[in-house]
């Protein structure tokens, strides 16, 4: 498994990059927090705050930016692209990451995307700066994730990056108060077993989140 430096970091939310076409357009933001920032199996950070804001069109573009603490600085992502379908769905996009205070080099990719009903099939084909050493990967992962309930989740890293990792999460919204509420499991050889800053990694990891959104007229 590549070592955390040399993998993306993006919000646990953001994995659902392909925004869904809707009926009319709209713009929205988001904050939360989770326990461990952990993405596509690579430990990030402790007690990790996000927030980011989204614009979806009637036609399918979608247009967003997020950001995240990393201990280290700041990531902050940055994507666009175009999604459609109904129970077939399908997407076609970019993400840029960006990082504050060398916590990690600029990543570029592409992303496209295909689901039907509770299943989904993501792909990314990007590149990463490096620090002047440039290198290509790939990620593909496969979900199955219900309206509600449990989530299940296996990617795999290619070209370049080797690694792959499992997830298996609940979710429960509180209506009343538009919340949601998140935990998962996530299996890796590229996570924490104590304490981060002593190089030691371990299998499995523990995390909590939770996050709003806010729509935007």
């Amino acid at each position: 498994m590549t070592t955390k430096t040399l993998v993306p970091a993006l919000v646990l939310s953001a994995t659902a990059l392909a925004i869904p076409a809707t009926s009319m357009a709209e713009v929205s933001a988001n904050i939360g927090w989770v326990s461990e920032y952990i993405f596509r199996g690579i430990y990030q950070e402790d007690s990790s705050a996000s927030a980011g804001i989204d614009y979806a069109s009637d036609n399918g573009f979608y247009i967003g930016t997020w950001g995240a603490d990393v201990g280290d600085g700041l990531e902050t992502d940055l994507y666009f692209g175009y999604s459609g379908g109904d129970e077939f769905t399908y997407t076609i996009g970019y993400t840029g990451y960006y990082y504050t205070d060398d916590f990690d080099d600029t990543y570029n990719e592409i992303n496209l995307g295909i689901g039907y009903g509770i299943f989904a099939l993501d792909y990314a084909d990007g590149e990463w700066d490096g620090f002047g050493t440039s290198a290509d990967y790939s990620f593909t992962s496969v979900t199955i994730s219900p309206e509600k309930g449990p989530y299940f989740k296996f990617g795999s890293f290619g070209k370049d990056f080797d690694g792959d990792y499992f997830e298996i999460g609940y979710s429960y919204t509180l209506e009343e108060h538009g919340v949601d509420l998140s935990v998962a499991v996530v299996q890796s050889d590229d996570l924490p077993v104590s304490d981060p800053d002593d190089g030691e990694t371990g299998d499995w990891a523990l995390t909590f989140g939770i996050s709003k959104s806010i729509g935007i007229k």
